[in-house]
C-alpha cells in the first residue's frame, strides 16, 4: 500500500497544465466507440477510471489505437456493438458502470458489469429505475440494487422520466438510452446538473432540445466521429487552486483549464471566502477552456454552500473542506448527503481527517461544519481508498506545520496521473 509523505509548502510561483477532464475522456470514448466513423481524442485522461471505459470499448468490438497516453484514435461500431467473451470490469468507475449501461441496453445480447469493492457498495437503482422504463432487463446481484449488474439488452422504446436527484451519471444514462429508444424521450431534473454530455452529443451529430429542466430527445439517432480536445479537469486543477489561495504570497497559473459553467462552482465559493482568483475562457465550444489565475495571501474568510449550487460542486467538496479549515469562522456544507455514497462516505472520512489536523468540525446527516482560521498540524490520514480524499489531505499537509502522511493513495492513478510528481516538483521549486 502506497502512502504520500508531506512537508510543509512555504513558497509558490508555478504556471503549468492538469491532465485531461476524466467525464469528457469517458464521454469521449464511449460516443466514439458507438459513432459512425473515427473519433480522435486528444488530451485523453489515461487514468485508471477512463481506462476502464477504454478498455470496455475494446472489449465491445471498438477499434481503438493509442497514439500516445493522451491521444487515443477509435473506430466506432456505428452503434453495434459486439458482445464480450466475458463480464467487463468496471474497476472503481461508476461513471463507466452508470453510462455503459444505458448503452448496452440498446444491444442484442446479455453482459455483466463489475467493479472493486468500492464501486459495488454505490447504488444502481437510480440508474436501473429509468432503463426499465425503456424496456431494459437488468438485474443487480448486490443487496438494495448494487453491483454487479446483469444486462439483456433490447429493443428500446422511449420514456418520461422525472429523477428526484440532479446528476450527470443518470442524465447521460438515460440520454444514451434515448439515443436508440423509438420515439420521443424526456428527462427532467430537480436542478441542472453537469452538462458534459449535453455539450459533447451535438459535436457527434446528435439533436436534442432543451426545455427548462427537460431534455427532450427523439430516437434512433446515429452519432458521427469528431475530433474532440479535451480540456485539463478542473477538479483536478481545484487542489492547486486551494493551495495557492491559503498560501501567503502564492502565484499560480493554470493553463488548458476545463471552465465549464456546471463545474466551477468552487471558484464562486472561492471567491465569497475572499480568494484573489481571475479565471479567462479563451475556447469556449464545445467545452469552455482557458486561463485561472490565483494569488495567495488574502485572509479567507468563512461561506455556506448548499441547495442548487451543490451539483456544480460536488466532486470539489472535500478540498473545499481543506478550504473552510484555512478560513475564519464556521464554513456550513449542506444538501451533500449524496458524498455519503462516493468512493467513501466522505462527509465522514473529511470530517476525521480535519480534526486529525486539528481542525474542530461537526459532522451532520447532509453536510459538515467547519471551524477554520486554526494553524494546522501534521497529521497521519487514511484515505479510505478514494482519491479525492487522499488529494485534498495532501493539500492540507502542504499548508500544515510538520510532517503528514496520507495512507492508501494508489486510488489517485484513478483521476490523477502523476499528482505525486507535481507535488514534488512544486516543493522543489518552493526551497
Amino acid at each position: 500500500m502506497s502512502q504520500l509523505e508531506i512537508r510543509p509548502l512555504h513558497k509558490l510561483q508555478a504556471e503549468f497544465s492538469v491532465p485531461g477532464d476524466k467525464s469528457i475522456s469517458h464521454r469521449g470514448v464511449m460516443f466514439g466507440g458507438i459513432a459512425h466513423g473515427t473519433t480522435r481524442i486528444r488530451g485523453f485522461l489515461p487514468g485508471e477510471d477512463c481506462l476502464s471505459t477504454l478498455h470496455a470499448f475494446q472489449a465491445l468490438g471498438a477499434r481503438i489505437d493509442r497514439l500516445a497516453p493522451d491521444e487515443v484514435v477509435i473506430e466506432g461500431r456505428n452503434g453495434q456493438l459486439l458482445a464480450p467473451s466475458e463480464a467487463i470490469d468496471c474497476g472503481n468507475s461508476g461513471t463507466t458502470m452508470r453510462l455503459l449501461a444505458g448503452i448496452l441496453s440498446a444491444q442484442p445480447f446479455t453482459t455483466r458489469l463489475f467493479g472493486d469493492a468500492s464501486l459495488s457498495r454505490r447504488p444502481m437503482a437510480r440508474i436501473t429505475e429509468p432503463l426499465r422504463l425503456f424496456g431494459a432487463e437488468i438485474l443487480c446481484e448486490g443487496k438494495d440494487d448494487r453491483p454487479p449488474l446483469n444486462i439483456r439488452g433490447s429493443s428500446l422504446k422511449a420514456t418520461t422520466f422525472r429523477s428526484h436527484v440532479a446528476s450527470a451519471q443518470v442524465k447521460s444514462c438515460v440520454l444514451l438510452a434515448a439515443l436508440f429508444a423509438r420515439g420521443k424521450t424526456d428527462f427532467s431534473e430537480p436542478s441542472l446538473s453537469r452538462d458534459h454530455t449535453e455539450r459533447l452529443l451535438p459535436a457527434f451529430g446528435a439533436t436534442f432540445r432543451r426545455e427548462k429542466n427537460h431534455l427532450i430527445m427523439h430516437g434512433p439517432q446515429r452519432l458521427e466521429g469528431t475530433d474532440l480536445e479535451v480540456p485539463g479537469d478542473f477538479s483536478s486543477g481545484a487542489f492547486w487552486i486551494v493551495l495557492a489561495a491559503g498560501l501567503p504570497g502564492a502565484r499560480l497559473t493554470l493553463r488548458r483549464l476545463g471552465l465549464n459553467p456546471t463545474r466551477t462552482a468552487l471558484l464562486s465559493a472561492l471567491l465569497r471566502m475572499g480568494a484573489g482568483i481571475v479565471e479567462k475562457v479563451e475556447e469556449p465550444l464545445p467545452e469552455p477552456m482557458g486561463t485561472v489565475y490565483v494569488e495567495g495571501g488574502q485572509k479567507l474568510r468563512a461561506t455556506s454552500v448548499g441547495g442548487k449550487e451543490i451539483p456544480a460542486l460536488i466532486d470539489e467538496i472535500p478540498i473545499l473542506a481543506a478550504a473552510a479549515a484555512l478560513a475564519q469562522g464556521i464554513t456550513e456544507i449542506r444538501d451533500a448527503a449524496e458524498l455519503r455514497h462516493k468512493e467513501s462516505d466522505r462527509l465522514a472520512v473529511m470530517a476525521k481527517n480535519l480534526r486529525l489536523f486539528g481542525v474542530p468540525v461537526e459532522e451532520r446527516p447532509d453536510g459538515l461544519a467547519i471551524e477554520g482560521g486554526r494553524s494546522l498540524v501534521g497529521a497521519e490520514v487514511e484515505s479510505h481508498g478514494d482519491h479525492r480524499i487522499a488529494m485534498s489531505c495532501a493539500i492540507l499537509g502542504l499548508l500544515a506545520k510538520g510532517r503528514t502522511v496520507v495512507k492508501d493513495t494508489d486510488c489517485i492513478e484513478t483521476s490523477y496521473p502523476g499528482f505525486a510528481k507535481q507535488i514534488a516538483l512544486l516543493q522543489e521549486l518552493g526551497r
